[in-house]
């Protein structure tokens, strides 16, 4: 029988086991271990993806959890822990003689073994293995053919965004530029795009979208993820649901509505004037540090052809931490209510909202629910906001 599972296939870790760094930008809390927590107890995320588990401290990590009998390593790929799944996998960042410029990927395993032998492989290819997002010296199609021979699954990660990706900042117009395009499993929107912007680009109408946090705190997990119509939250079941075989399949994407991504507009960095495409100078304090907005890049690349590809739902709504007048305090008396932040967002009861916050606070969350929060764009590395 299939059922839906939440998932968050981009999460970073901050520090090892040892408290060195991992994502230099990552929250010291951002262990492991508190991950896997945070998902299972307190977000009621059931699949995620730890993408710097090439780093060797958290593959010991790993292993001592497996060791005491916290966590088990799944037949059918994957790491149960409680009541969450862990996809070990690594983003790595690309920058051959095609890409013209920085590209993250995100390249997952289904077990331990596979991506420690990935990881004694990339010791070659990259200076320090230890950190997260690496620079990895080789070709795209190289990266790709590792992954393969190893089982893995191979994604683009937040695909639009200005910087360190494929579309950002006119790096490539085309993915078969870098890659080859029957070894991508999946594309990752990233925070200001969705669904139907992505879906202006005719070369990504075969590709399965996912939606994902991105996180660099455990507050962030589930910032953006997606329902995936599944057996069971394992490897195999979600490689069979980024290519919709036998059923499996993402049943709706979740994210912020773009508008509030940091790079939704162009516009000036260092006063956030907004500016027209093509604009050079910033015609309000004359600097030319211009960042070209997730929206104008794909109108760039967008091109007139039939939508073949039926895609699911992509519901706009934001983590509850967002919410105005949503402070810790009520996030906590949430979770003690309904168990989980999924729970509050998803299934709690408008009647039962009412019974443990303020009237206006609980429609505020079922308001969230179906996508209508009144939202105020941005851009340039400002990210917009909800008003009240």
């Amino acid at each position: 029988m299939l059922k839906n599972y939440f998932a968050d296939l981009h999460i970073h870790i901050g520090r090892d086991m040892y408290g060195k760094p991992v994502k230099i930008t990552g929250a010291k809390s951002l262990t492991l271990t508190n991950v896997l927590k945070e998902a299972s107890r307190r977000k009621g995320i059931e699949l995620i993806g730890v993408i710097d588990c090439h780093a060797p401290a958290v593959q010991e990590e790993i292993k001592q959890l497996m060791e005491s009998g916290e966590a088990q390593e799944l037949a059918d790929g994957g790491i149960r822990f409680e009541n969450v799944t862990l996809i070990p996998g690594a983003e790595i960042e690309v920058y051959d003689e095609y890409a013209k410029g920085p590209i993250h990927v995100l390249c997952f395993f289904p077990s331990l073994e596979r991506i420690g032998q990935f990881s004694e492989w990339l010791v070659g290819k990259m200076k320090n293995i230890t950190l997260s997002s690496q620079r990895y010296y080789g070709t795209g199609k190289e990266l790709q053919y590792k992954t393969k021979e190893l089982s893995g699954l191979f994604l683009i990660a937040h695909a639009f965004t200005p910087f360190k990706s494929l579309y950002g900042k006119g790096v490539a117009q085309s993915l078969e530029e870098v890659f080859d395009p029957d070894l991508v499993d999946g594309v990752e929107l990233g925070l200001s795009s969705d669904t139907t912007m992505a879906d202006a680009i005719e070369e990504l109408q075969s590709y399965t979208f996912v939606t994902n946090s991105d996180a660099h705190s455990l507050a962030k997990i589930g910032r953006e993820y997606q329902s995936i119509l599944m057996k069971e939250p394992s490897f195999k079941e979600l490689e069979l649901a980024l290519h919709e075989v036998e059923g499996r399949h993402v049943s709706e994407n979740y994210g912020m509505n773009p508008l509030l991504g940091k790079y939704y507009r162009t516009v000036c960095a260092d006063c956030f004037t907004e500016a027209p495409p093509g604009t050079a100078v910033c015609p309000s304090c004359g600097s030319k540090k211009i960042v070209k907005g997730v929206r104008d890049r794909i109108e760039e690349l967008a091109t007139e052809h039939p939508r073949v590809r039926k895609r699911p739902p992509y519901k706009h709504q934001v983590p509850l931490e967002y919410l105005p007048k949503l402070g810790p305090k009520t996030f906590e008396k949430l979770l003690s209510r309904f168990g989980t932040e999924m729970e509050v967002i998803h299934r709690a009861s408008l009647e039962g909202l009412k019974e443990t916050v303020p009237d206006p606070l609980a429609e505020a969350i079922i308001r969230n629910r179906r996508g209508e929060a009144d939202v105020q764009a941005g851009g340039g590395g400002k990210y917009g906001k909800i008003n009240p």
